[in-house]
């Protein structure tokens, strides 16, 4: 086994490394006395200047990229916070190594687990894949200086679900499925019908009261001001109000699910793939409305 001499730490009496052996990569875990327990892989007995050791040669699977994170925090996931970062994204689950050198002496902070859902389908990966292949590509290299993990255009809760047992850290939403396009061409009769119809429970709020909020009184959001009229306040309802909903139901069923655990995350809205441009004015409307 050619052992990857970056990959080499040393914590508590317990030494671990990441070899190649043929095309495949092995974790490796050497101390002095009986196995570390944990790990799963074939073990034998060494001997360090007349010291004996045990040997655990493990295969770089999930179930061993999970205890690993447990003994080496490094190696997990941690959220970008108002760092300047870069999005990496391994889509192969081979490139975070040559990612690591290329950020090693910048000051970016990186996203090496990266890809959306749609792509992990395309490509026949997993959530746990994706976030473990960059793992590998971490420890390969000696990097120490944290990296993120971007569950990227999640739709669902079963999408939510994934991630969060893989181990990410920050989540993209991506409710597009639920923009109204055609909203954006059509005139104010059919857009007040559509309002009406809207499931109004689920905004926690009504037209009358939105009404009061946006009309009539600029918005001054920086280096402009918007201004609502009814006809653009009723486009962007009738466009957006549906994706606000599932916005927020996905939101709480991620609060819900990580709320408890204590562990720091990050949300990201993206309406990034619609079939017709979001205005000044909608843009508003969403963040505000969330």
């Amino acid at each position: 086994m050619t052992v990857y001499a970056r990959s080499i730490v040393i914590q508590e009496g317990v030494l671990y490394f990441l070899g190649k052996r043929g095309a495949s990569r092995y974790l490796g875990i050497t101390r002095v006395g009986d196995p570390l327990p944990g790990f799963t892989g074939s073990v034998s007995t060494v001997s360090y200047n007349g010291v004996a050791a045990s040997l655990q040669v493990c295969p770089t699977d999930a179930a061993n990229a999970r205890a690993l994170r447990a003994r080496l925090p490094f190696l997990a996931p941690r959220a970008v916070g108002l760092r300047k970062s870069v999005g990496c994204g391994d889509r192969l689950g081979i490139a975070t190594p040559g990612h690591v050198r290329a950020v090693r002496r910048g000051t970016m902070y990186p996203v090496f687990a990266q890809q959306s859902i749609r792509e992990m389908a395309r490509t026949g990966r997993t959530p746990q894949q994706v976030l473990d292949d960059a793992m590998w590509g971490v420890l390969q290299e000696g990097w120490r200086g944290g990296y993120g993990a971007d569950a990227d255009h999640l739709k669902t809760i079963e999408d939510i679900e994934r991630c969060v047992s893989a181990g990410f850290v920050l989540y993209t939403f991506d409710p597009g499925d639920h923009v109204d396009d055609q909203a954006a061409t059509q005139d104010a009769n059919v857009l007040r019908s559509k309002v009406e119809q809207l499931p109004w429970h689920e905004m926690e709020t009504s037209w009358p009261e939105l009404r009061r909020h946006y009309l009539g009184r600029p918005l001054d959001v920086g280096d402009f001001v918007i201004t609502f009229d009814e006809l653009t306040l009723l486009r962007a309802i009738a466009k957006y109000a549906r994706a606000v909903i599932h916005t927020v139901h996905l939101y709480r069923y991620l609060v819900g699910r990580l709320g408890s655990t204590g562990q720091a995350y990050e949300l990201e809205i993206s309406v990034d793939e619609t079939a017709t441009p979001t205005s000044p004015a909608e843009h508003y409307f969403v963040a505000n409305e969330l």
